[in-house]
């Protein structure tokens, strides 16, 4: 008999692959779908949620192409927007984890230390300062994106879907390079990701991401999702440095830096390639 989960977050449900979906976009996002499952079936298919995730960004694309085409507000407004869609979609979860990360690693001292930091619930300068540095950046990426659609090609907008999946292969990339914490829901998806099922994830975002920037340059797709392993990877290593494990605040980061570099890297691509593109 399987043992019962300690952790009552989800309700006990018949398993199943559609269930674990639609549980992991219940558990990760405000939308109301109130589909539940355990933690553990749910932590099962973590390799899978870079695809999940990708329906996020395409209403993130929605909401950009309708503002672009329709109403024509200024790109800085439509990139604040933009973010700021994802951000309260998600409820806030993986920014807050970045601001408690921030904290944390600006503590001199123990892991331990840094962990409890990481745990108060005042937030300190170190995690306001990483929140509005990483968030800022973000933004500007976004209004430079919406900038080269106007100027170059509209279809430049699905970029953002790009950019949704590669948060979750940064948060993928940082499950199967670190060591889980003791407690807390974030050692679940850390104890299921395993190699084979973070190379078959990263395959599948790979090909979605060809399939997004097949007319406007597939190796702006492929840097994307580089960008986005990059972000989980330097999340990892910066967390086995200070914390030497990883829990669901660490995970948080690596979704925001994830985002925030396969922006940049595809942005670097755009901009090197504008003559082409034009």
């Amino acid at each position: 008999m399987k043992e019962k989960n300690n952790d009552d977050y989800f309700e006990k449900q018949n398993p199943s692959i559609l269930r674990s979906i639609g549980g992991l976009l219940t558990f990760s996002t405000i939308l109301p779908l109130n589909i539940y499952t355990t933690i553990d079936e749910m932590a099962k298919i973590t390799w899978f949620w870079p695809i999940i995730n990708g329906i996020i960004g395409l209403i993130a694309t929605i909401i950009a192409f309708i503002l672009i085409e329709y109403i024509h507000f200024d790109a800085l407004l439509i990139a604040t927007i933009v973010y700021g869609f994802l951000l309260i979609i998600n409820g806030f979860n993986h920014f807050d984890g970045l601001m408690d990360f921030g904290d944390g690693i600006m503590v001199h001292g123990s892991p331990e230390k840094k962990l409890s930091t990481m745990k108060d619930p005042m937030t300190g300068v170190g995690g306001i300062v990483s929140g509005f540095i990483v968030g800022t950046i973000t933004i500007a990426s976004y209004c430079s994106l919406i900038d080269y659609a106007y100027a170059i090609n509209l279809d430049l907008i699905l970029l953002i879907i790009v950019a949704e999946i590669s948060a979750k292969i940064g948060l993928t990339t940082c499950c199967i390079s670190s060591n889980p914490s003791e407690d807390g829901i974030g050692k679940y998806f850390i104890k299921y990701m395993n190699f084979k099922n973070y190379v078959f994830g990263l395959i599948i975002s790979f090909l979605i991401s060809l399939l997004l920037s097949s007319t406007i340059g597939f190796q702006i797709g492929i840097m994307g999702i580089i960008g986005g392993a990059f972000g989980g990877a330097l999340t990892s290593l910066i967390a086995n440095k200070h914390l030497k494990i990883a829990n669901g605040d660490v995970l948080g980061t690596s979704n925001e830096l994830a985002r925030l570099f396969s922006l940049l890297a595809m942005l670097i691509v755009i901009s090197t390639s504008f003559t082409t593109l034009i």
